[in-house]
């Protein structure tokens, strides 16, 4: 059985735990912050006797980068090892002085939607939480190396694998980064992107507060199942409807995002469907130039079909923003993340 991460609990849970061990809550700030911030920490106010029996019960090692690309945009992809030498795929996406980090919830993707690199290798596990948790810690010391004043980026559950599909281990990251007393990275600042997979949305009671997406790209099923597979099984309409479920706070929206492929889903039609999917939600659209990646069929649309097909959308007064692509010169971008032949066959990689 693998010794639980210590990255999987929460302030609440650490507080209980040295209670439980006998030892006084005045301890709790300096366990946390030694176990976050600075490990000094525990030379100082913390008993060794306490350390090494915790060690005894929890694995304190973080995953390790084994492979780092920079692209000329400012986006830095990683190649994240685990303790099993399984690998995924971080990024992190410059944003006006602030940096976004995309965690990946599994090994691969169970989802096959034909869009996506990622889906090509196939599922080989799902990550833990903790596994979860440290890859934005792994990220987030790479970026503070980088430039001491730092701010804790943002994050989108955008990476390699379906969240909803990991539902268990995503939610309890998700209150681990969101604890204010741990890492504290706010519930506005955390997006997750799912493909409406229906089992995971009918499940969310309980589930933290955060921004959803959905991977729309079309508004009519049986083209839309066509990039993605599941939508047989889990068509749009009961997704919409698991997803109007959802509560929003005040000036929260859902975002459907749209891949634009070329002679494929930019239409008058699919305006028109869009407008009569969306346009009486609380929806923002936001609209992905399709990201070429080694065997895709599928092609990008020149910026005047794009500026077009936006312009149409606007027209019938649906909240449309363009996402600028980041990192496509190193497969960092949207879609684009997937390891090596050797990874996709046992989930190692060695170059």
């Amino acid at each position: 059985m693998m010794t639980p991460s210590a990255y999987s609990l929460t302030h609440l849970e650490w507080k209980e735990l040295l209670l439980k061990e006998g030892h006084s809550s005045h301890v709790l700030p300096f366990w946390v912050d030694g176990l976050y911030k600075n490990p000094e920490l525990w030379t100082r106010h913390v008993s060794q006797e306490l350390v090494q029996n915790l060690k005894t019960k929890f694995n304190f090692d973080l995953p390790t980068i084994s492979k780092t690309q920079e692209s000329e945009d400012g986006t830095v992809k990683f190649l994240v090892r685990f303790h099993d030498d399984m690998e995924v795929e971080t990024v992190l996406i410059p944003f006006h002085k602030r940096f976004t980090v995309c965690l990946s919830t599994q090994v691969g993707c169970g989802m096959n939607c034909s869009f996506c690199y990622t889906g090509t290798q196939g599922l080989k596990r799902n990550l833990t939480a903790g596994e979860i948790v440290g890859q934005y810690l792994v990220a987030m010391n790479w970026l503070k190396s980088k430039d001491s004043l730092a701010l804790n980026p943002s994050i989108v559950f955008m990476g390699q694998g379906e969240p909803l599909h990991n539902l268990p281990e995503v939610s309890r990251a998700i209150k681990v980064l969101n604890d204010t007393k741990l890492i504290g990275v706010g519930h506005r600042q955390m997006t997750l992107s799912t493909v409406g997979y229906l089992p995971g949305l009918k499940n969310l009671k309980g589930f933290p507060t955060i921004n959803f997406a959905l991977s729309l790209h079309s508004p009519f099923e049986e083209q839309r199942a066509k990039l993605i597979p599941v939508n047989e099984r889990f068509p749009l309409s009961e997704v919409m409807l698991a997803l109007d479920q959802i509560p929003l706070l005040k000036r929260q929206f859902i975002t459907y995002e749209y891949l634009l492929i070329k002679d494929f889903n930019m239409s008058d039609e699919h305006v028109e469907g869009l407008h009569a999917l969306l346009g009486h939600r609380k929806a923002i659209l936001n609209l992905i130039p399709f990201n070429p990646f080694p065997g895709s069929k599928w092609e990008r649309p020149d910026t005047q079909a794009i500026e077009s097909f936006k312009e149409k959308l606007v027209a019938k007064r649906l909240r449309v923003m363009v996402r600028t692509t980041k990192g496509d010169d190193i497969l960092a971008a949207c879609g684009q993340l997937k390891v090596n032949k050797l990874a996709r066959n046992n989930g190692t990689h060695r170059e």
